[in-house]
């Protein structure tokens, strides 16, 4: 079994920063594809941001240059470097990482934006 607990959240200031982070736990060979995704209330789940296991990366449009997600195999970890943050970009935010033929999500961690 695989457990991923996110931490990192908070409340923020519109311009302010935040990190993410999300952690695995458990039987682990190998993490292919790590990701986040957000969903604020009312709406859908959307993919914010992915990394691979070779370190390639992508972002939804609405975060490009402001967000970066970065990982550390050695502690099965993904980040979430969050600038400029927005109000628009308040929701909850879950981690997503792909073992093996299996998925698996965290809890998510709330992010509130303020102007």
């Amino acid at each position: 079994q695989v457990r991923l607990v996110e931490s990192g959240g908070g409340l923020v200031q519109a311009g302010g920063s935040l990190r993410l982070s999300c952690a695995a736990s458990g039987s682990i060979f190998s993490i292919n594809t790590m990701a986040w995704y957000r969903q604020a209330p009312g709406k859908q789940r959307d993919l914010v941001a992915t990394i691979t296991s070779g370190g390639s990366t992508k972002y939804t449009d609405s975060v490009q240059d402001r967000f970066t997600i970065s990982r550390d195999n050695a502690k099965n970890t993904v980040y979430l470097q969050m600038n400029s943050l927005k109000p628009e970009d308040t929701a909850v935010y879950y981690c997503k990482m792909s073992v093996g033929r299996n998925v698996y999500w965290g809890r998510g961690t709330q992010v509130t934006v303020y102007s």
